[in-house]
Formats: structure tokens, sequence, C-alpha cells
């Protein structure tokens, strides 16, 4: 028998059409790679980390069959982070044999029962009730995002004393970092030559893999600046370009000016997304999009602009909505447009269909980040694309810029001198991103102010590491023809069909004097294709020249990246071109040579 023959004659013969979540009739490469690791090894725990929309659920439960059918356990046990995942995992073994009960609270299990799917939280009330289950029976424990694990003490605590006996252990992740250093349980953690301690998997199938084997879908990032005025706690009004260098608080208070729904930033991004999901529906109908909230009222606010634009009302799922489940079933299975879901909810909405989003969440920790756009990337049939439109905030376009980096979790915090590590973030972010409640954070009082107008600004597209288009106001030419892009395409046809609509956005902003093009930052030829890590370099070497010079002449910093504007033209260091900052640099050597 092969490893698969025990544990796939129950699976849907429907892969790799439109298999239900969690079952194929066949095993990808990689799970087949990791099965055959795990037979042959026969560890007690295995770490496997897969990218979000690989199909680690598919791996899991044919491992669980091929264990029960050879009685290495007698029982499974699957902890997942929330309700509506529990019930998933049920439904999803069900579908292959294996009956899991989503209800069980305590007591004896029904004899019809091969174990139970439970929650983090649950295991965290009662761990001496898992704990006596695991050690009557052999058990297999399924831990289902298991960075969840470390979300608190008694989490990881509860986890350590529950499921310590059992028999087998089997971790699951797509998102295997974490932003604070708890430890995370039945990790292996190894020291680096850095002498920091790092979480080691047994088996890892990253974004980049599963994109080459087309498992997932290529992620179109779109950007949106604009213009954001808001006023203090002081009674200050203050102006600010979204994307521009800001001290963290105004970043954040520009950022949140954004996305109030009574400005313009948020209805016309919506707009385009909404755009963007009729394109891409006449290659995948029954395409759908998400909005992620950061709050209760915005989710309603945003589903009312939804509904005013659409002329039809978008599905609202509430993180403490006992109704949240059903309705994000109903939503996986008809055909409705949008959807509206409240922070950590995203992690839950397993909705294949869905294949664009519009990220309208303060969260900046790059864990949620990779979580929200794992809604979007579980390809269904070849060539499907996933379109994510953002505010052009530093830490998300570095996110999305870095998709295909693997990170491990680092259990030691690395001392660095100078740059700040864009990872290094505070508990406090980490505990905001992790709430399941949509409780007052207190943020109102720590940053009271009122957003007074804003507006949005079609920016750039990132995709595969490289930046495409200029800035365009909504509803122009320039932006239409980044909205168009088919909806269904190879990742290579992606990256030449952008380059064609740059190269065609140059052109056209060329035949027109300065006064008339509808772009916001000229000459347009100073804008070619340029990597990210290209433009964070050409940054750095500018903010260090002008700190050298700043030494020299005793100038501040701000008088002289005010002073190079002025004398080269466009506009702030982060929105600047790559020509535009290698122009600024030889003035400013230019300036420093001169002073010797």
């Amino acid at each position: 028998m092969t490893t698969t023959a025990a544990s796939s004659h129950h699976l849907s013969p429907a892969f790799p059409g439109r298999a239900p979540w969690g079952t194929a009739s066949k095993l990808r490469a990689w799970q087949q790679g990791a099965m055959e690791k795990y037979i042959q090894e026969q560890p007690r725990d295995f770490l496997a980390v897969a990218t979000p929309g690989a199909g680690k659920t598919t791996f899991a439960l044919t491992l669980a069959s091929w264990l029960l059918h050879h009685h290495v356990v007698q029982q499974v046990t699957v902890v997942a982070p929330t309700e509506h995942l529990k019930k998933q995992w049920a439904e999803a073994a069900a579908r292959i044999g294996i009956k899991l009960d989503p209800e069980y609270s305590a007591g004896p299990l029904g004899k019809d029962y091969h174990g139970v799917a439970v929650t983090y939280a649950g295991v965290g009330v009662r761990p001496m009730l898992h704990r006596n289950r695991v050690e009557q029976r052999k058990t297999l424990v399924i831990l289902d995002e298991i960075h969840h694990a470390g979300d608190s003490k008694s989490w990881g605590e509860a986890c350590l004393e529950a499921f310590e006996p059992a028999t087998r252990r089997l971790a699951l992740t797509g998102t295997p970092f974490r932003s604070d250093t708890n430890p995370i349980p039945f990790v292996t953690y190894e020291e680096g030559n850095d002498g920091i301690r790092r979480s080691a998997a047994d088996y890892t199938y990253g974004y980049g893999n599963a994109l080459a084997d087309h498992v997932v879908r290529p992620v179109i990032f779109l950007s949106y600046s604009g213009n954001m005025r808001w006023r203090t706690k002081a009674g200050d009004e203050i102006a600010a370009r979204l994307g521009e260098p800001m001290t963290k608080d105004a970043v954040s208070q520009a950022w949140r000016t954004a996305l109030d729904p009574r400005g313009e930033w948020m209805p016309s991004v919506l707009r385009a997304a909404d755009q963007r999901l009729t394109e891409v529906r006449k290659a995948i109908p029954d395409a759908g999009a998400l909005v992620i909230a950061s709050d209760q009222d915005s989710a309603r606010a945003y589903a009312k602009l939804i509904r005013e634009i659409t002329g039809s009302r978008a599905t609202v799922v509430l993180s403490d909505d006992a109704g949240a489940s059903s309705r994000i079933d109903e939503f996986s299975g008809n055909n409705d447009r949008w959807m509206v879901a409240v922070r950590m909810v995203s992690e839950g909405v397993d909705v294949p269909r869905l294949a664009v989003g519009v990220y309208a969440t303060t969260i900046s920790t790059p864990l949620f980040f990779a979580q929200a756009v794992g809604r979007f990337v579980r390809s269904r049939r070849r060539g499907e694309t996933a379109s994510v439109f953002l505010p052009t905030v530093p830490d998300l376009l570095t996110f999305a810029n870095e998709m295909e980096v693997e990170r491990d979790h680092a259990l030691d915090k690395p001392k660095k001198e100078g740059e700040e590590d864009p990872y290094a973030e505070s508990e406090k972010e980490m505990e905001e991103a992790n709430k399941e409640q949509d409780e007052d954070t207190g943020e109102q009082e720590q940053f009271s102010f009122e957003a007074l107008e804003s507006e949005a600004v079609f920016d750039r597209v990132l995709y595969d590491g490289a930046e495409f288009g200029m800035q365009a106001h909504p509803g122009s030419a320039e932006e239409q023809d980044y909205l168009g892009i088919p909806g269904l395409l190879e990742p290579d046809q992606v990256q030449m069909l952008l380059q064609k609509r740059q190269a065609r956005q140059i052109a056209h902003s060329r035949k027109k004097p300065d006064e008339e093009a509808d772009l916001l930052e000229l000459p347009a030829e100073r804008r070619p294709v340029v990597s990210h890590k290209e433009m964070m370099e050409l940054r750095k070497q500018l903010n260090t020249m002008v700190g050298a010079y700043v030494h020299q002449s005793g100038k501040p910093h701000g008088v002289v990246h005010t002073e190079l504007r002025r004398v080269c033209g466009g506009p702030p260091s982060a929105e600047a071109t790559a020509g535009q900052l290698r122009q600024r640099i030889a003035k400013v050597q230019e300036w420093a040579t001169r002073m010797r």
C-alpha cells in the first residue's frame, strides 16, 4: 500500500478543480514529500510550515488517516484558532471519514467520533480535561496555526499541560514568525551563528515555491497615497501626504485619517477595488472581495459605502457575533461581490473565491499582514490572480515587497545599531493584532485626533519585488489601465503586462505638457522599474550623505532635505523616483565637496 492509498480513498475527486476546503483526490508534491519524510522518521513532534492556501489541512488529515489506519494513534484532537476554523476542520475531516466533534465541552466522547476539534481558548480554560483524554488513549494532536499558542502565557502553558502526554503532535502554520519573543510550545529552536535562537521547521513550503508550482495565486498590490488633514488633541490642524517621512504618531494619524469612512480616500479606493473585481469576474465569474476593517463601526460604515457604490449589500462579519461563522459559510457558497470582516476574523475566513482585498486596518505587524493576504492566495485553477489594495504606508509596502521571504520565529531580539528592525514590533502591536473581540483599545485616547479630510491618489503597483506605474488621479485613464489587468494570467504574463502598462503611461504623459498631465509626479521618464531593495538602498544612501553634510554644514536635516527638493525638484524622499534620488545624492555630494 502506498503512502496515500490508505488515506486518500475517501477524498473528493473534484481536485484540482474545486475541491472542498481541506480535501483533495491526490496529494500535491509538497504534501507527498512531507508525508514521506514523516513516515520515514516517525517523529513525536513535527512542524510543517506551508504558505496560506497551500493545503496544510489536506496534508494533516491525510497523515491523521494514515496514523489511525496503522494503529499508531487511536484518536485525534485538532486545536484551531477560531470557532469558525474549528467547525471547518470537523467538516473537512468528515469528508475523508474522520469524525471530529466540534461541540465537545466535557465528559466521555460519543462512540461514533474519532476525536474532537477545539480552540486554543478552550484548551486554556480546561487543560486538564484534554490531558486526561490524551492520557487515556493514544492521541494525535494537530495544532493548527500553532503560533497562536504563544499569544499569551496562559495559552502556551495550557497547551504544554494538556498535550505533553500526546503520542504524536503535528504543528501547522503558514506564518511561523511572531513579533514578540514568546516561545511556541512543541517547537524546536536552534541557535544560529548570530546567537539568536530561531524556530526549526521539519518541512517548509514557502510562498515562492507554491507560486512556482501554481498552487497559490500571484498577488498584485495596488498602493494608494493622497493628502490627509486632521486636528490633534491640542487643536492643531496638520496636513500631510500619506507615505512621506513622518514620526510614528503622525504616520498613525495620517493612516487613520485615510481609513475614515467620512473622507474621500476610502470611497475612492473601494470604488477602484470594485472596478478591479468587475474585471476579475470576467475570467472568474464567482470572484469575491473582502475589506479587512479595524473595528465594528468602520466595518458597518464601509458596508454602507459599498452599498452606495455597487447598489448591492455587503456581508458583514464581526468577530464577536454569534452568526459570523454561518455568514462566512453563506458568502463562501453564493455569488455575492463583497464581504467586510473585522480584525482577526480574517484568519478564519477561508473563502477560496476571494480574489480582491482592501487592507483597511491600522495593524502593521508582519504576522497579521501575511495572514490577511493569505485570505486571497488560495488558488482553484491555474492562472488566477489576487489583487490587494493598500494605503501607501512604508511598513505595508515593505511587507508587500517581501511576500516570498521566509522567516522563522526568533526567541531572542537582535541587537541592532542605528537602523531599526522593521520586524521588531512592540508587544502591544502584537496583542492588538490578536484580539478576538473588538474592545476599546485605548488608542483613541493615546492618539486623540479628528480626521478632517482625505483624498486618494493612485500611487503604484507592487509585484514580485518590483514597482510599476506613476501617481495618477482616481478615475484617470492611467489608473484604469492598471485596474483593467485581466484576472486570469500566468505570473510572467503579469510582469509583462505591468511593464507594458507602465511604458504606455510614460509615453502618454510625454505627449502632454506638464501643466496638462494627469500625473502628480513629473517628469515621467525618471520613474523606471526599480526593485524595492534598490529604492531602499538609494534612500539609505541619500540619508547617509545628508547626515554627513549636516555635520559639515551645521544645518538641520530637514533644512538640507528641503533645499535638495527646492534645487532638484520632486516630492519627499519616500515618494521620489530612483532618478530623483540619484540627482539629490549627486547634488549633496557636490555641496560637500565645495566645503572642503
